[in-house]
């Protein structure tokens, strides 16, 4: 079983525990699709999928069209990404992905939740190579097609790893290639139910239950920032946690 599927599935009770945390993180996603590449997902193939994303995480209708008329609304200022990395305690790396429309507050923010619980924020790019970016899709597993053939056919189109999971596949592929891999899904009729984009540490690194109670308080104080979409770590997760 390949490394990004263990990793994906250790992080996935943690990340998406939160109902309200879950859909203001989509609601900006879908945001910001819509300010990239416009209101219609038939034209907006980020947004088609997205909107996928929300309908299977169970997001009330509302709040996606309420995210949708926000990137048309002449009072938004846009939101943008912008990435923050440093270490926390014990040297364990950490990567923020953010969505602002104010940097100075977050930055601030960001940089005052690494200092207040031992670890330090570095430069821009700093860490990024610890890290593998990589798309995630989530289709409905398909009839009379194994997944054997599956990965062979989606091998061309950048996919890295492919795992079956209940009544899904999961397909792994590098985070340049999702949209070559998202029009093959769509061009060959298969169901996307989810995508979302994560990046996979090449090194997890290994501490004691003391130590990791003092890195999780860093991480959870950075992921109830409501600037802050996406926080990615290379400590080793506690195996009886993700099972």
């Amino acid at each position: 079983m390949g490394r990004a599927f263990e990793y994906r599935k250790a992080r996935k009770m943690k990340r998406w525990g939160n109902m309200a945390r879950v859909f203001t993180k989509l609601g900006k996603e879908i945001t910001i699709a819509v300010k990239a590449g416009g209101a219609d997902p038939e034209t907006n193939p980020r947004l088609r999928v997205l909107m996928q994303t929300a309908k299977k995480e169970n997001m009330p209708k509302e709040n996606v069209e309420r995210a949708v008329k926000k990137a048309a609304s002449k009072d938004f200022t846009d939101y943008k990404e912008v990435n923050y990395e440093g270490y926390g305690p014990y040297g364990i790396a950490v990567f923020v992905e953010t969505a602002t429309d104010n940097t100075t507050r977050t930055v601030a923010n960001v940089r005052s939740y690494f200092n207040k619980h031992g670890g330090s924020l570095g430069t821009s790019g700093s860490l990024e190579f610890l890290f593998d970016h990589k798309c995630i899709f989530h289709i409905t597993k398909p009839e009379g097609v194994s997944p054997d053939d599956m990965e062979l056919e989606l091998i061309d189109y950048g996919v890295e790893e492919l795992e079956e999971d209940e009544n899904e596949i999961i397909i792994y592929g590098d985070f340049a290639r999702n949209a070559a891999i998202q029009k093959y899904l769509e061009d060959n009729g298969y169901e996307i139910t989810s995508s979302e984009f994560v990046r996979v540490p090449g090194d997890l690194k290994t501490v004691t239950p003391e130590q990791r109670e003092t890195i999780e308080k860093l991480i959870e104080k950075i992921e109830d920032d409501e600037d802050v979409q996406n926080v990615f770590h290379n400590m080793k997760e506690d195996i009886q946690e993700s099972e």
